[in-house]
């Protein structure tokens, strides 16, 4: 493909960005939901306007690269600070919501007669929530305080968590399968986060370090943006967590750089373009015949999913003492689910091959109501939350 197309379809789709921006604005559909529908119709589900080697060799690269620029901003709401202010809040919230959502999702699944290994994998899966949506939904509402700070930190902390409960899952569904070779998942997933942990430590000192000896400006930028490209870049070739590397990251400079907002300021500048691209080539890559092929599984999926996150949630924040507009509102946030949810379930269909036709089929559906349905919902629990 010669340049002037590529440059021509970049140019077309940052403009439908401005335009899902400005309508976001004036309108109840979150802008999150507009790019994702933009995608879908300029994409092979609609009008099939974008070249396929566009979605197969840009998607992939522009996902870690929107989850490591999420994941580092994320890392701010993680700090100390924070986290002696809202931690054993956003703790609570988050083992409520995972929990609630894994039990109830498994034992939806399981009366319906699903095949327990498949139960149990989808179970592992809807403990996952969407980061950069969530984070993008807080950014657009202009919403500031308690209850949108707990939320970015309640999604930060659940992809570590999540990525446990998955492994758990992972292991047990092996032992029913009968395959004890992938017993060892439990391992691989505890290795997956203590690694993440330490490369976004290991990144975060000398970036800490730095921050406060760099120039404002654009010396500042060209020190975020190298250092979050190199925390995602790393993550990936180790088949570590971007996210949760550059989180790590983020949360170790906001604790220990003297002028620790430098840096996120500057990637608040440029993140919003990148993820214009993200979520629209995310719309484009979707496959709506997967809404036909489960319907009633991904039904169930979702149902069980939404309640039981938003029940585990309540519990989880009365048991820490939260407020009562947290206790009431918050689980009604953490329903979009997207890239990581995917990253589970290929995972899962590569290491139980004979249940795939089940696995992506009932996630890749489900992502697709999500992300059109779930983002108004966060934003209208987010403004019912506010104080009168």
């Amino acid at each position: 493909m010669s340049d002037a197309p590529v440059l021509l379809i970049l140019g077309i789709l940052f403009l439908l960005g401005l335009g899902a921006d400005l309508l976001g604005r004036h309108t109840p559909v979150p802008r999150v939901t507009l790019l994702i529908i933009c995608g879908l119709a300029v994409g092979p589900a609609g009008f099939d306007l974008l070249p396929p080697e566009l979605i197969r060799d840009w998607f992939p690269p522009l996902t870690i690269l929107a989850l490591s620029l999420i994941g580092f901003l994320l890392g701010h709401k993680l700090s100390l600070d924070e986290l002696r202010a809202h931690g054993r809040v956003v703790l609570g919230i988050t083992i409520g919501e995972t929990t609630g959502a894994l039990l109830l999702v498994a034992l939806t699944l399981l009366l319906l007669g699903v095949h327990p290994v498949v139960a149990l994998l989808l179970a592992g899966v809807a403990t996952a929530t969407a980061p950069a949506a969530t984070f993008d939904i807080v950014s657009e509402s202009g919403i500031r305080g308690a209850f949108p700070d707990t939320l970015l930190a309640v999604v930060a902390l659940d992809d570590a968590w999540a990525l446990f409960l998955f492994s758990v899952m992972l292991s047990v569904a092996a032992t029913l399968n009968g395959d004890s070779s992938i017993s060892a998942s439990l391992v691989s997933g505890l290795l997956e986060i203590g690694g993440s942990l330490l490369l976004g430590a290991g990144l975060g000192i000398p970036m800490a370090y730095l921050t406060g000896r760099v120039r404002p400006g654009e010396p500042t930028l060209a020190e975020a943006i190298g250092f979050v490209l190199l925390c995602g870049g790393i993550a990936t070739w180790m088949d570590l967590s971007p996210i949760l590397s550059a989180m790590v990251m983020g949360g170790v400079v906001a604790s220990l750089a003297s002028h620790h907002d430098r840096p996120f300021h500057a990637i608040e500048g440029i993140e919003w373009p990148f993820l214009i691209l993200f979520f629209i080539l995310a719309g484009a890559s979707a496959h709506p015949q997967a809404l036909l092929t489960v319907g009633a599984i991904t039904i169930a999926y979702i149902t069980a999913r939404c309640i039981g996150s938003y029940a585990g949630a309540r519990a989880g924040a009365r048991w820490a003492g939260a407020d009562p507009a947290t206790r009431k509102w918050m689980g009604l946030c953490l329903f979009p689910q997207a890239g990581v949810a995917l990253g589970m379930a290929l995972i899962a269909s590569q290491r139980f091959p004979e249940f795939e036709a089940y696995l992506l089929p009932v996630v890749l559906a489900s992502t697709i109501i999500y992300e059109l349905v779930s983002p108004m919902v966060t934003r209208k629990a987010l403004q019912l939350a506010q104080p009168a």
